[in-house]
């Protein structure tokens, strides 16, 4: 009988043969996870299409605006965030959406690019409820239940974002109840609006009016002075007694206030420019009345004690 051959092996010496791995199942598996990862792009790309198209829902842009909106309590939808953005500020409105719930998706920053209205979207924007506004009497109960005497801001035809966006902030810091706008030939509340103040359209009250001259006579019947800034009063800002209830109106920067709402206010005050410039922007104008009239009050308070 005829020995055994032994059979040869590739085994190397110093090494313990391996059983052979079928490859198949691994094979299979890396196309089936693609798959399932591109259709979950391309759902989370399709929602973020739907979002786009609901005219019921705010775009907020910028860091502040949406860190705002979150910690009001807003009613976000879902956060894009820019591949990669993750320190700062951004790490910590990251935090606070998970602790919400809140959907976060991450999109290349062309993207952004590409939906931002602002073009100034700092590599974040968010969905949300849309602001709603206020009536007057809800400014005027905000006001009572603050146990301090009105305090109003009226805008008349102010159309750049940048302006109202100020204001709103402006206001917010001053302590105003609430401001009032007029639905025609004015800006509303945007995303420019929200990124211009900072966040501050999440907590001033706005309310939108169809006649501001009607508005401004049911606000002089609960005994407030209704104030106009224009550059043709007689007597300088701080000539007067601001100390009361006070609804200050703005007027653009262009024309200053309509001559209707300028006939309806009780008076009107100058801003004295000493310079070779003759007005300032609305905004910044709003900011100088404004805190004269913080300025009295606390002089009064002080007084008082």
């Amino acid at each position: 009988m005829a020995p055994l051959k032994k059979e040869k092996t590739s085994v190397q010496k110093g090494k313990t043969a391996k059983k052979d791995k079928k490859p198949v199942l691994r094979k299979d598996k890396k196309p089936v996870v693609k798959k399932a990862r591109q259709n979950a792009a391309r759902q989370a790309d399709d929602k973020v299409r739907e979002l786009q198209a609901d005219e019921n829902l705010d775009r907020l842009e910028g860091r502040n605006p949406v860190l705002e909106a979150l910690r009001s309590g807003r009613s976000i939808n879902r956060i894009l965030v820019s591949k990669g953005e993750k320190e700062g500020s951004i790490k910590h409105i990251i935090a606070l959406a998970k602790q919400k719930h809140i959907v976060i998706q991450e999109v290349d920053r062309s993207r952004l690019d590409a939906m931002s209205e602002t073009r100034a979207h700092q590599g974040i924007i968010a969905f949300a409820a849309a602001k709603d506004y206020v009536s007057v009497d809800d400014i005027l109960k905000a006001a009572a239940d603050s146990g301090r005497p009105p305090f109003i801001v009226i805008l008349d035809e102010i159309t750049d974002p940048n302006n109202l966006g100020s204001i709103l902030r402006t206001s917010n810091a001053a302590g105003v109840h609430g401001v009032i706008i007029p639905k025609r030939r004015a800006i509303g509340l945007t995303s420019a609006v929200s990124k211009a103040s900072a966040g501050a359209i999440e907590y001033v009250p706005v309310a939108r009016v169809t006649n501001l001259v009607q508005t401004i006579e049911y606000l002089k019947k609960q005994n407030i002075w209704v104030v106009g800034t224009d550059a043709a009063a007689d007597r300088p800002y701080f000539d007067h007694d601001l100390t009361g209830g006070i609804a200050l109106v703005i007027g653009s920067e262009g024309e200053g206030m309509s001559r209707l709402v300028r006939e309806a206010c009780d008076f009107t005050v100058s801003i004295p420019m000493a310079g070779e410039i003759s007005s300032l922007n609305a905004a910044v104008a709003g900011a100088v009345v404004l805190y004269e009239i913080v300025r009295q009050r606390e002089e009064r308070n002080r007084l008082s004690k």
